[in-house]
């Protein structure tokens, strides 16, 4: 495996961070329960894990701060503009698939 710098590493992981979020942003047909279902993460799991990442660097940031930057947008616009009432078979996968605590 090529060997690679903590300043590269966290470089590309920046890139593919950015990459992905501008992938997810032009996939607005893909409903967060939908990513749930088949990858276990959403949208909204990203930003949280942004917002962890801020907050364990000192850097205090709200829930709709890090969804905006997720989004792209404020999640209430993202919601009016793509969100579709998710169908009973996606609540009933999520149900089976959903983590147990």
């Amino acid at each position: 495996m090529t060997e690679l710098t903590p300043n590269q590493s966290t470089a590309f992981e920046a890139a593919a961070f950015r990459r992905l979020l501008e992938h997810l942003r032009e996939r607005s047909d893909v409903q967060n329960i939908d990513l749930m279902n088949l990858a276990g993460f959403c949208r909204n799991c990203l930003s949280n894990w942004y917002r962890e990442a801020a907050e364990a660097s000192g850097v205090t940031m709200s829930k709709d701060e890090s969804r905006e930057i997720v989004y792209g947008m404020p999640y209430d616009e993202w919601r009016a503009r793509n969100q579709k009432e998710a169908s009973a078979e996606q609540n009933a996968a999520f149900e089976r698939n959903r983590p147990k605590e």
